[in-house]
């Protein structure tokens, strides 16, 4: 199987149903973002801060282009992945794109949970934090609307929740079952 990449904004719930398809599934799971942390021994942010956002890019860029060489995996990109370079062309050519859609309301209410653990939003307001989700979605979906697949993701927010989502994005895109 060729790599199937999940894209989407923050909070779309990339790695959360990466890991249970993974779970489920039995095909590996790789967060890009995790991916790039454990190859240059620092966070995202040290990297951000010390290297500056060009140079992630092209780090990101690089990291993306190995792991689109695995055979058997979803990997969850990080949000701004697929507005760089080539890389959604790439992706597109490497496997199968899907979008995560997730509702505004979904997405603004998942991160307002989590904000503290997001530098680019921990200090915004829930009405900045809203506006900043409109404003970056606009930004962003000339890149996002060129998947090949859309997926709804907005029920993750409980165990069953993500099973039952889990499950469906496992028989749409025809990934074998675990054997127990």
């Amino acid at each position: 199987m060729k790599p199937i990449f999940l894209i989407g904004y923050m909070g779309c719930g990339k790695s959360t149903l990466g890991r249970n398809v993974s779970r489920l599934s039995g095909v590996e799971f790789i967060d890009l973002d995790r991916y790039i942390e454990s190859r240059y021994h620092a966070n995202i942010r040290d990297i951000f801060a010390s290297e500056g956002e060009a140079r992630f890019r092209d780090i990101e860029r690089s990291m993306l282009r190995e792991v689109g060489q695995f055979d058997d995996v979803v990997i969850a990109c990080g949000g701004g992945t697929p507005c760089f370079f080539d890389n959604m062309e790439f992706m597109n050519g490497a496997g199968t794109t899907v979008l995560l859609d997730t509702s505004l309301s979904k997405l603004h209410t998942r991160l307002m949970r989590g904000r503290h653990k997001r530098p680019l939003i921990a200090g915004k307001s829930d009405s900045e934090l809203r506006e900043f989700i409109v404003k970056a979605l606009e930004e962003r979906m000339p890149f996002y609307s060129k998947a090949q697949c859309r997926f709804v993701s907005d029920l993750l927010d409980d165990e069953v929740e993500v099973e039952t989502t889990a499950m469906r994005f496992i028989n749409q895109f025809h990934l074998p079952l675990k054997q127990q």
